[in-house]
């Protein structure tokens, strides 16, 4: 397990994003990480083992991201609430009674930059980006995809955008976005000298996790009573 902990931050990186006018902002819905690692791979594929890195939750540009536990994906590690490019802790579990207002006037907070676990945030580009290849199109899960690769010394990866022009609070990579008209779902990369590969896979959905579900709704709620 230590080693994961080594290989994923290394790999993933969010960022927040801004909408432009010709663009359609997502209102409400949630979207899971999810990865799975290879050891040895070029041996087979049969060394492999999922996780599920966060499970992310917005209404607007609030966002109610569930860590879950990466051994038993079951269990939440912790809920942080992040706004304005700032983030607070909610503890583990029964925090539905918090009060977005109240918990940003008693709690010091954390850029979400420097977050640490669930979803790292990062406004870097992708390493050798300028020196990408542009591969053709592929249609994964119902759903066509334009592609492109990096190569390096050190590692391969090949990158998945799926165009729309509907986005969310956060992206992956935002200027690979931008620049392929739509959003980035899917990276698989091979670490060359580790022979491990990686596949991160980004799964849009509409409905809301049940705890971030009560903390919105709760919100809205003493909002609507004041």
């Amino acid at each position: 397990m230590h080693k994961i902990t080594i290989i994923l931050p290394a790999l993933f990186f969010l960022s927040i994003t801004n909408s432009c006018n010709k663009e359609i902002k997502a209102e409400k819905g949630g979207i899971d990480l999810i990865s799975n690692v290879y050891f040895d791979a070029s041996k087979g594929l049969d060394k492999m083992q999922n996780f599920h890195l966060s499970r992310i939750n917005y209404s607007g540009d609030t966002l109610i991201e569930l860590v879950p536990d990466l051994t038993f994906p079951e269990i939440t590690n912790e809920i942080y609430y992040i706004k304005d490019s700032l983030c607070y802790s909610l503890g583990k579990e029964n925090s539905n009674s918090i009060v977005f207002s109240e918990i940003s006037k008693k709690q010091k907070p954390l850029l979400v930059d420097k977050k640490k676990e669930g979803a790292l945030f990062s406004k870097e580009w992708i390493p050798n980006y300028l020196h990408r290849k542009n591969i053709s199109d592929t249609v994964l899960f119902n759903k066509k995809y334009k592609r492109f690769e990096v190569n390096s010394a050190k590692s391969f990866s090949r990158f998945y955008i799926y165009p729309t022009d509907t986005i969310l609070p956060y992206s992956i990579y935002k200027h690979a976005e931008m620049d392929y008209e739509g959003r980035l779902e899917r990276i698989d990369s091979y670490n060359k000298e580790k022979d491990v590969f990686v596949t991160l896979q980004l799964l849009p959905r509409k409905n809301w996790d049940e705890e971030a579900k009560e903390i919105f709704e709760f919100n809205e709620f003493v909002k609507k009573k004041k």
